[in-house]
C-alpha cells in the first residue's frame, strides 16, 4: 500500500495522520504545502480540500485525519 499525505507546517491532524501511518508500518510520500508544493497543486489533486491532511491510500482519496482513522477502524472490523 502506498500513502500520499498533503501537509502543512504546524499542524496537529497532520502530525496525527502521518503517525497513524507509521504506526500501521505504511509508507508515505509528504506533500507539504508550505514547502515544495503549492495550494494550487493540492487543489488539481482535491478540488474540494478545505483543510489539510488530505491523505490518499493507493490513489484513493480517504480524507483527513478522522476520516483515516475511520477507514483504518473499518478495515479492521472487517476482518
Amino acid at each position: 500500500m502506498k500513502a500520499i499525505v498533503w501537509s502543512k507546517n504546524a499542524c496537529p491532524f497532520c502530525d496525527q495522520a502521518k503517525g497513524l501511518l507509521k504506526m500501521k508500518g505504511i509508507e508515505y510520500e509528504e506533500r507539504n504545502v508550505n514547502t515544495n508544493w503549492t495550494k494550487e497543486q493540492l487543489l488539481e489533486a482535491v478540488p474540494t480540500a478545505r483543510t489539510v491532511p488530505q491523505v490518499f491510500l493507493d490513489d484513493k482519496l480517504i480524507g483527513g485525519f478522522q476520516e483515516l482513522k475511520k477507514y483504518f477502524d473499518e478495515v479492521k472490523n472487517a476482518n
